[in-house]
């Protein structure tokens, strides 16, 4: 049993912490609860009681905790994981603080669990959202006949930017179905509501975006460097999943029925892949589950060693809580803690 810490727990992300700890039984000794100074004295369900949400502070008493889910912005990561790793805990972490650091893993389990193994600093990062479930589809492929190039295209719902950009998309929805005027739109740089935005965070000196860069750089740490990454990605007007599309390029062909094969073997994967009956992954059915979902398998029509797939998942849990929880159970399986 361990003593177990949720950073940004009154979050999107920190309860669906609260809910795949509870649904997946992980031995907890007692947990505790952090948040922001505006969530003081806030409870928590979890296991039929209530819990109180502590202020997450320099002073706060962490001694003793063992395990560390976080997912408090990357600022307060930056700031507030030295201080659990001091006390000996180790902390997963869901935000962009750690994930390139040379001697902070990056991990997903289905994909380089063995990386959680060396955690010298005590912190091992979480990926991108967007990232985890594109390298969860490629590594079967990659192991098959080895990846060259990927081109990927998202289409990321506004749960991927908080809850206040839901909020954002529901009253701009509300507001055109009731005649309304708009409201001003803060989370995103133009209206959401019946609208796809090819932005997501700042843009570079490259062009490309913060987040498509994170899904090259990432890609590379975990699966492979040699394999060529661009992306794409897109904000779309929906509240929860992810959506790809990925051509991917390989050494040998691989036909699509033996990638499909593949993949339906693979860990964490759910192929759903029969257009003719209109069956293929879709985000409003992937919503509160587990596996990534793959469908619309086919093979290119301009180069005979190259492949073509839909990928869906839930952003919150697959692209963030369900992969923490997953590296802290291999970190106690293993006994790596």
């Amino acid at each position: 049993m361990y003593n177990v810490a949720v950073v940004g727990a009154t979050g999107a992300v920190g309860q669906e912490f609260l809910t795949i700890l509870e649904e997946r039984d992980f031995p907890i000794k007692q947990l505790r609860l952090f948040a922001s100074a505006r969530s003081k004295g806030m409870t928590l369900a979890f296991r039929g009681t209530e819990l109180p949400v502590e202020e997450m502070t320099e002073d706060a008493r962490v001694e003793g905790i063992q395990i560390v889910l976080a997912s408090p912005g990357a600022a307060v990561s930056k700031k507030f994981a030295p201080l659990f790793a001091k006390a000996g805990a180790v902390i997963i972490d869901n935000t962009s603080a750690f994930r390139m650091e040379p001697d902070v893993p990056l991990v997903v389990p289905e994909v380089n669990g063995d990386a959680a193994r060396n955690h010298p600093r005590n912190i091992i990062a979480n990926p991108n959202c967007s990232t985890i479930q594109m390298v969860v589809a490629l590594k079967p492929i990659h192991d098959a006949a080895r990846i060259t190039r990927v081109v990927v295209s998202t289409y990321q719902s506004v749960s991927g930017a908080g809850s206040r950009a839901m909020y954002e998309l529901e009253s701009q929805v509300n507001a055109f179905v009731q005649g309304m005027e708009a409201p001003p739109y803060e989370k995103f740089p133009h209206p959401i509501a019946f609208n796809c935005i090819p932005q997501i965070d700042a843009f570079l000196d490259n062009a490309f975006t913060k987040e498509e860069m994170k899904m090259v750089h990432e890609t590379h740490k975990i699966l492979d460097p040699a394999i060529r990454v661009t992306a794409t990605c897109v904000r779309v007007p929906v509240f929860r999943g992810h959506a790809e599309s990925v051509y991917v390029e390989t050494e040998k062909k691989l036909t699509a029925a033996a990638a499909r094969e593949a993949l339906s073997k693979a860990p964490g994967v759910q192929v759903v892949d029969h257009p003719s009956n209109k069956e293929y992954p879709l985000q409003i059915y992937a919503e509160g589950r587990d596996p990534v979902y793959i469908g619309r398998l086919r093979e290119d029509t301009g180069n005979d060693r190259a492949l073509n797939m839909w990928i869906v998942s839930d952003n919150i849990r697959k692209g963030a809580a369900l992969n923490a929880v997953q590296i802290a159970e291999l970190l106690v399986e293993k006994k790596w803690i």
